[in-house]
């Protein structure tokens, strides 16, 4: 039964990389992450196939068993870091640190055939976890809360829409993931890794086709999916900016400085409007922003913070325009 299951998931973790890979809606950044995570998972099903046929087998399969089990103890705390790579692929060039429980875990359990340290597989290959299996236990949770608060920071600081479906999707993946931590015998948690997978990937393509690809602002159809959203008990703030003059900067200078101006302009926007507003290019040359913030004096500071922004670049010699 478990063997049929371990060929349906890796039947779908490749169909999946290749719906990653021929995908025009995911982000291209998150690709690699998602192929990382994919293959690590792949190698782990095989791993635990491997230990499920070799164990309690023939004495002459203990080397294979412990192979098998070195493999799977050492790479399976690195499958919620590469799902964190999806979110932000800096993590690790900026926070080197969040690695040394991995490496940890991957000494001790390179040394586990000889130590026992993580697993033990005696001379009749009769496999039991080790005296300190808890260090891999607590890294395994490390990455799966390091994972859980990249999500949270990068939606905030971002100001995802998705950050509860995020949180939600994270919190199903440790569910799912621990339950054999608990039941040895349960052979439950790449399943669910590999649907997790499937759900992050249907989540994170849905989410990347909102934004403009020019900008990378949110698009126009985000803009009306989160109009529909709000409660009629939610207070508000909307913007709408318009580049003024924007016919004559392209009839002036072409059409490719226009693109270049649209995405100077975003830009700025993005700049002044970050925490606890949400920016959107809402077509051509028009922006909207959604707020919660419905302070007007403190609006207004931002507006005015944004448009000498634009006052001393173009006093700078660049021809900026203006903005209504």
């Amino acid at each position: 039964m478990y063997i049929a299951t371990y060929i349906i998931d890796i039947a779908a973790l490749f169909y999946l990389m290749g719906l990653s890979y021929s995908s025009t809606t995911l982000n291209m950044q998150r690709k690699k992450p998602f192929l990382i995570a994919m293959l690590l998972t792949v190698i782990m099903i095989l791993s635990e196939v491997g230990t499920v046929l070799t164990n309690n087998g023939s004495p002459n399969l203990r080397i294979i068993n412990m192979v098998f089990n070195v493999l799977g103890f050492s790479l399976a705390p690195m499958i919620p870091i590469a799902i964190t790579l999806i979110f932000d692929r800096m993590i690790l060039k900026s926070h080197k640190l969040l690695l040394i429980p991995t490496l940890m875990n991957i000494v001790a359990t390179v040394l586990s055939p000889i130590y026992g340290f993580i697993f033990y597989v005696d001379a009749s290959n009769q496999y039991t976890r080790g005296d300190h299996f808890s260090v891999f236990t607590a890294v395994y949770i490390i990455n799966l809360l390091i994972l859980v608060f990249v999500t949270l920071e990068v939606g905030r600081k971002n100001n995802y829409l998705i950050i509860g479906k995020m949180i939600s999707l994270a919190v199903f993946t440790i569910i799912g993931t621990s339950i054999q931590i608990v039941y040895p015998d349960a052979y439950s948690s790449w399943h669910c890794v590999t649907i997790a997978l499937l759900l992050y990937f249907l989540l994170m393509a849905e989410f990347d086709s909102s934004f403009d690809t020019m900008t990378s602002l949110y698009n126009r159809a985000a803009f009306d999916k989160a109009i529909r959203q709000i409660s009629d008990a939610r207070s508000f703030s909307l913007i709408i900016l318009d580049i003024n003059d924007f016919k004559k900067i392209n009839d002036t200078y072409g059409h490719d400085y226009g693109d270049t101006v649209i995405k100077e302009v975003a830009a700025i926007i993005r700049k002044f409007f970050n925490k606890g507003y949400t920016c959107y290019r809402f077509g051509g040359d028009e922006f909207s922003i959604i707020s919660s913030e419905t302070d007007q004096e403190k609006i207004e500071y931002q507006l005015r913070l944004m448009t000498a922004h634009l006052t001393k670049i173009r006093e700078e010699g660049y021809p900026l325009p203006t903005i209504s």
